[in-house]
């Protein structure tokens, strides 16, 4: 923190209307401190894109006064989109062949939606590779989200997420594995986190890639692990930076369906995620509309009024410890020889953990 508005994004307008500090490009220049440069591959569909460029970009300015931040987001053309999203993109997110001349300093990849039950089969897996691939050689650090850490756990380690018997959905809570990690330095050795897949990566198939699990839940698995030298590859099955009502937008388009006759079982609720409040309003609302097969517009706000947010501080907390790590490596005399694998002393002191 503070964002740097350095191009045309309007999350940064909604961003400073909630409130959060984003300084004009002309003030950044005139104050004299470091910079970071963040790119975020943002693979999530039409509905999901904006919201989770938000909530990523969010994240980032909400990290301890270390820097300024300059986020980068940026998608993969092989992926199918409408029309209108497609003119967002070309409108507002950078080129990739432009990043990889500019350079960046960490990259954030997030979640997408599977089309196939295969992910190689997935129209992103070759250009994603090539993504991991690059930032490997040219990043500090890579945060991976979900899907992004399914299908990069396959390419790096020949891994295979496993299909849950039933869908992993709600809010779990969390214990932490490494306390002395320092990406966990000053974090709650308890707290939740969103989750919603139907696959998973188990804490065995992380230990015998050699990686190491930091974050587990003994309902979810586990939420968070890292590569073998403890920082160049960070991996989330869940979905910390999920705003309040994320989980309960999922929810209602699984209660539209349900009334278009696509789902013939009422939909369940997201684990640990409504109230009692919560669960009679949607009820309620459930029961109301099965005659019209049309939900009220007030159906999100009053359910959202029985919500509470129980791990949206973690989250900031976890990514300004990722970046205050990023930060020190992109400062260290030897961070290229660090960023090239040619240093084997462990500069952080990460290893020795």
């Amino acid at each position: 923190m503070p964002l740097v508005e350095h191009m045309q994004l309007p999350t940064f307008s909604r961003l400073r209307q909630q409130g959060q500090e984003v300084l004009s490009l002309e003030r950044a220049e005139h104050q004299d401190i470091r910079e970071l440069h963040i790119g975020i591959l943002n693979m999530m569909p039409d509905a999901a894109l904006e919201a989770t460029e938000r909530q990523f970009i969010r994240l980032v300015g909400n990290c301890n006064r270390i820097a300024q931040f300059y986020v980068y987001p940026f998608s993969l053309p092989e992926i199918n989109r409408s029309r209108k999203t497609q003119d967002y993109i070309e409108q507002y997110y950078c080129k990739f062949e432009d990043l990889k001349k500019q350079g960046l300093d960490a990259l954030i990849i997030t979640g997408a939606n599977p089309s196939s039950s295969a992910l190689e089969d997935e129209t992103f897996w070759q250009p994603l590779a090539e993504v991991v691939n690059w930032a490997d050689r040219n990043v500090a650090s890579t945060l991976c989200s979900c899907l992004a850490s399914h299908a990069i756990l396959k390419q790096l380690h020949g891994i295979e997420r496993q299909a849950l018997s039933d869908k992993c959905w709600g809010v779990f809570n969390h214990h932490i594995l490494a306390p002395q990690h320092p990406l966990l330095r000053d974090i709650n050795t308890r707290f939740d986190v969103p989750h919603s897949r139907h696959n998973e990566i188990s804490a065995a198939q992380f230990e015998q890639a050699g990686l190491t699990v930091l974050v587990a839940s003994r309902a979810a698995g586990v939420q968070m692990a890292v590569s073998a030298d403890q920082f160049r590859m960070i991996f989330f099955q869940g979905h910390p930076e999920y705003d309040i009502n994320s989980l309960l937008k999922e929810y209602k388009r699984e209660v539209q369906r349900y009334l278009k006759d696509e789902l013939t079982d009422t939909p369940a609720y997201p684990s640990n995620y409504f109230s009692p409040e919560a669960r009679q309003v949607a009820q309620e609302f459930l029961q109301s509309a099965k005659s019209n097969e049309l939900l009220p517009v007030t159906f999100e706000d009053q359910l959202q009024a029985h919500l509470d947010n129980t791990w949206g501080d973690t989250a900031k907390a976890i990514v300004s410890n990722w970046l205050g790590l990023v930060y020190q490596v992109t400062n260290l005399d030897r961070s290229r020889q660090f960023m090239d694998g040619i240093n084997a002393e462990d500069p952080l002191g990460i290893r020795s953990l």
